[in-house]
């Protein structure tokens, strides 16, 4: 059974910085690209990043040059570095492979507010 556990979120000023980390059992993420969303009331999950096995990665164009997203195979985590954050950062984060449906187990996510 997979289970995903996120933790880092906070509420930060406008610029801060929040390192997100999500620990994976289950499933060994070393041969899948994983993904970090962000879920706001009334709007479908969105895609924000996405790590491949061989380390290239991808973001959504808000958050390009701001977020780093990175893995550690050996620990089986998947992180998210956040730097500059803008009110339009908040919402909950959550992680799981790239292409996880709805019907795939999902965390509980870890909050983040950027607010002044």
């Amino acid at each position: 059974q997979v289970r995903l556990v996120e933790s880092g979120g906070d509420s930060v000023q406008p610029g801060g910085s929040l390192r997100l980390s999500c620990e994976v059992s289950g499933l060994i993420i070393d041969a899948y690209a994983m993904s970090w969303f962000r879920q706001t009331p009334g709007n479908e999950r969105e895609l924000v990043a996405t790590i491949w096995p061989g380390g290239k990665a991808m973001y959504e164009s808000s958050v390009e040059g701001r977020f780093t997203i990175s893995r550690d195979n050996a620990r089986n985590t998947v992180s998210l570095q956040m730097d500059s954050l803008k009110p339009d950062d908040t919402g909950l984060y959550l992680c799981n492979r790239y292409g996880a449906s709805s019907n795939t187990a999902w965390g509980q996510g870890t909050q983040v507010t950027v607010s002044s």
